[in-house]
């Protein structure tokens, strides 16, 4: 069997686990994260405007990230119950290279993990809803390039992508 000790939620045996982090320090852990929603110029402008037929797509896209970050343990299996203290969930309209949607997320926590799932997962479902609210307009949006921006706190500290 080849080794899988080096994986935290992998035991030696190659089974699955909930990684034990009660030996960890409680400290303040910040991640932010983002996804980006590719669409076209008309939808942009009409987000903009709040003109969409089902409504206000950016207040909904919002309000399901931030809904999203507090559910992350009932979505991801192995993912830590955590007492998540603040969730932002912003959008910026980008017209006219491409025109689409960059949905940023900050989640911040006092724990003994690290939040970088939990932003996620309110970036990922808020560019959900957000497709959801637009397809009546343009079916063929992508949702795209979702990955952590940043993560501090705990035994690793500051990490930021480069890129």
């Amino acid at each position: 069997m080849a080794e899988t000790s080096h994986l935290t939620h992998v035991r030696s045996d190659g089974s699955a686990h909930m990684v034990d982090v009660s030996a960890k320090e409680v400290t303040s852990r910040t991640a932010r994260a983002q996804a980006v929603v590719t669409t076209t110029e008309e939808v942009v402008s009409l987000l903009g405007q709040d003109g969409l037929p089902k409504g206000d797509a950016l207040a909904t896209a919002r309000i399901a990230g931030i809904m999203a970050a507090k559910k992350t343990p009932e979505l991801v299996p192995l993912c830590h119950p955590l007492p998540v203290a603040k969730v932002t969930v912003d959008f910026q309209l980008q017209v006219p290279d491409a025109a689409s949607v960059l949905i940023t997320t900050e989640v911040k926590t006092t724990s003994r993990t690290g939040v970088e799932i939990e932003a996620l997962t309110a970036a990922s479902v808020a560019a959900l809803t957000l497709y959801d609210m637009i397809k009546a307009v343009d079916k063929s949006a992508v949702i795209s390039d979702q990955k952590v921006l940043a993560k501090s706190g705990g035994a690793s500290g500051e990490w930021s992508r480069d890129d």
